[in-house]
């Protein structure tokens, strides 16, 4: 009785410690399958992979130091990000109007569909002529038309770019779209031409009194407009068309004028001050300083410092864009892609940016359209050769190196860098972390990320950027 009793045991606990291996061993098999990986996109400078998906990488488990590692943490948590983009010219919705629709449609929905494209979400388009349309014109030039009777929007735009946004926004009806002038009608200002001037002390009203007409209109067009700002580079009046304003014209402008007319009726797009150079931000800090109504600054780089928008958003608390910044026909896709991955993008998103917009979406293969005086060497993120054909330059991977995997309410998360490895990284609101670096050197860096005790290696290229994506 005791050796049947004792068997009986014997062979309960066999099978109780075959089973603790067996689940055991599952518990190792389900870790190794189930190992957090991270999904790796790469540009590298000499074009060999130009936004190309490479073999996912796996985190292992604790953290490590080195040279080259980026140490992010999510619990630290900086601005939300309202998108990135480009400018729409009307020059450049003229030239993607000539490619064929079936072309143009795939092509639109590459740049723009949030799921299957680059999930580019923010456009800036002029108010009236840029530099960068086929002729200069604004919305009304008879002259002493204080109440806007006359004003049209028929024209360049109505052909032209009203169509090509309403495409757009089949295509991403959440896209957020930037409007900006570079010279209000001729009448209103003091030379009485396109080129420079200044806004006529008498003509303010009429000019908020445009502002909100174009608002109207183009709500008529069934297009929101996101957010505005009074004047394209309002220190250059050298361009065709632009003019001059101070910041004390700007104040004055938006506090006694704009701001309160736009207050009294249906429409509240964002009032965005400045839209010109890191070179100077008393000009920016005194607006924002003094007007109720303006919700932040707009930035370029032509001259000074991305650091300039860190200073700006410091001593105003306000929100800061960057808003241009063009690619020259003139250099090369190296050294333009690694100039603006480390300034305008990850430099502006560092400092402050809730946006980072590129100057400019297509040009033709002669660099335009364009004004008489407007740029003749602005590279487009598109360049349409004819009704078929169409290449992608270095402003488009700039750009969707990024947009591509952030969405809606992203947001910038805290990480370290170094002088070589330049890096941001960001959250959206599923979870999924977004770490963008670019390696500045000549020689491939092998690159470890820290996170949450965990670590993920890459080993990046020289001159090349790459996007590492996890949950």
């Amino acid at each position: 009785m005791t050796s049947i009793f004792t068997n009986l045991v014997n062979g309960t606990r066999i099978k109780i410690e075959a089973a603790l291996i067996l689940c055991v061993s599952l518990i190792v098999i389900f870790k190794v399958s189930t190992a957090q990986t991270a999904t790796v996109w790469l540009t590298t400078g000499d074009q060999s992979a130009l936004l190309q998906e490479q073999e996912s990488v796996s985190f292992k488990p604790g953290a490590i130091t080195g040279q080259y590692v980026i140490n992010v943490d999510d619990s630290k948590t900086f601005q939300t990000i309202d998108g990135l983009g480009f400018a729409l010219t009307q020059g450049s919705a003229q030239v993607l109007n000539s490619l064929k629709p079936a072309i143009k449609e795939s092509l639109l929905k590459d740049l723009f569909d949030q799921k299957d494209g680059n999930a580019i979400s923010i456009l800036r388009i002029s108010i009236g002529a840029s530099d960068l349309s086929n002729s200069v014109y604004s919305y009304n030039e008879t002259d002493g038309d204080f109440d806007m009777s006359e004003f049209s929007l028929q024209g360049p735009d109505s052909i032209y770019v009203l169509p090509l946004l309403k495409e757009i926004l089949q295509i991403n009806p959440d896209i957020k779209i930037m409007a900006t002038p570079w010279t209000p009608p001729t009448w209103m200002k003091s030379n009485n031409t396109w080129i420079g001037g200044s806004l006529k002390p008498s003509h303010y009203q009429a000019y908020a009194n445009y502002f909100l007409k174009y608002l109207q209109a183009m709500d008529k067009e069934s297009i929101k407009i996101w957010a505005i700002t009074p004047q394209n580079e309002p220190e250059h009046p050298g361009n065709e068309p632009s003019m001059l304003m101070s910041s004390a014209e700007q104040i004055k402008f938006i506090n006694d004028h704009l701001g309160p007319t736009l207050a009294n009726s249906e429409y509240s797009p964002k009032i965005i001050a400045f839209d010109h150079n890191c070179d100077n931000t008393a000009y920016p800090i005194d607006v924002l300083n003094n007007s109720q109504y303006v919700d932040g600054a707009a930035f370029h780089l032509y001259a000074g410092d991305i650091s300039a928008m860190g200073t700006v958003y410091d001593q105003t608390g306000k929100n800061v864009y960057f808003t241009e910044q063009y690619t020259s026909s003139n250099s090369n896709f190296d050294q333009d892609f690694g100039w603006h991955l480390e300034n305008v993008v990850v430099g502006s998103l560092r400092n402050h940016s809730k946006a980072v917009i590129e100057w400019n979406l297509a040009t033709d293969a002669a660099y335009g359209p364009h004004t008489t005086g407007g740029c003749d060497q602005c590279l487009g993120a598109v360049t349409i050769e004819n009704e078929t054909d169409f290449t992608k330059n270095v402003s488009y991977y700039v750009i969707s190196q990024l947009s591509k995997f952030i969405n809606p309410g992203a947001y910038r998360i805290a990480s370290t860098q170094n002088d070589t490895i330049v890096n941001v990284a960001l959250k959206n609101l599923d979870g999924k972390i977004i770490i963008l670096a670019y390696n500045k050197s000549d020689t491939l860096k092998p690159i470890q990320i820290n996170w949450e005790g965990k670590t993920v290696s890459y080993d990046l290229p020289g001159r090349s950027a790459v996007t590492l994506l996890w949950h």
